[in-house]
């Protein structure tokens, strides 16, 4: 976000501030809540782990990464500390219960996103989009930084949400994938998942080692971005 932001410096530190602020504590919202959710899925589905080592908690402290934290604040995409999960003590079993609390941390970000889109819906707050920086912000009222905040928090959390549900190990896509396709498949599915960080590496790591090249990641959650989020805060609200 750094990156992103650092030019409004020269314009504004209210502007920086602004839009630095709100990006970064959208995201670091999205991920605690995610990772809350996974925790509290899987104690609710009978294991312990993660409540014994307190993540059952929307504080997010207990949630953030420092390293991915610090790519969070310089580049805009981090990572929270994956939730200690024993399949085996799921009350649905490994497969399944697998699947279940992997699916609650995207479908998290969704309910986010869709909570926050609520004042704009009723008429509260306009939309102001993270991405489109006005020249200046001294004209703005508490409704502006509002809209602000909130349509930080809808973008980035549909972000975060398809990422997630990509069917790459070790993303929750995969485990819901595996958990989602018959038997025969889905063991066929599961010895991919060493290679998964690998292959998702390549995919993030390709435009910038390449340029010039189609980012397939961006080809394909793109529509999906725009699709999620026309539909939870209203037509024109997408990444175009």
């Amino acid at each position: 976000m750094l990156l992103t932001y650092s030019e409004l410096l020269q314009e504004s530190i209210l502007l920086f501030l602004t839009f630095f602020g709100a990006v970064v504590v959208a995201l670091i919202c999205g991920i605690a809540f995610h990772e809350f959710s996974h925790a509290f899925t899987a104690d609710r589905l009978g294991d312990g782990t993660a409540r014994a080592a307190g993540r059952v908690s929307l504080n997010p402290v207990r949630h953030l990464d420092p390293a991915g934290t610090v790519f969070l604040m310089i580049g805009g995409f981090g990572w929270g500390k994956p939730v200690p999960v024993n399949p085996w003590r799921l009350r649905n079993g490994p497969k399944n219960g697998r699947a279940m609390v992997a699916a609650a941390g995207p479908l998290s970000n969704i309910l986010l996103a869709a909570l926050a889109s609520l004042p704009m819906h009723l008429g509260l707050v306009d939309w102001r989009s993270p991405f489109l920086v006005p020249s200046s912000v001294s004209g703005w009222s508490a409704g502006d930084y509002a809209g602000l905040f909130l349509g930080s928090l809808i973008i980035f959390n549909v972000v975060l949400a398809v990422f997630n549900l990509l069917p790459i190990a070790p993303l929750d896509g995969f485990a819901v994938a595996v958990g989602l396709l018959p038997s025969e498949l889905s063991t066929t599915v599961a010895r991919l998942e060493p290679y998964g960080p690998g292959i998702l590496m390549l995919l993030i790591v390709m435009p910038f080692v390449a340029p010039g090249q189609v980012s397939l990641l961006h080809e394909f959650m793109s529509p999906l971005i725009n699709g999620l989020t026309d539909l939870i805060a209203g037509g024109g609200r997408a990444l175009r």
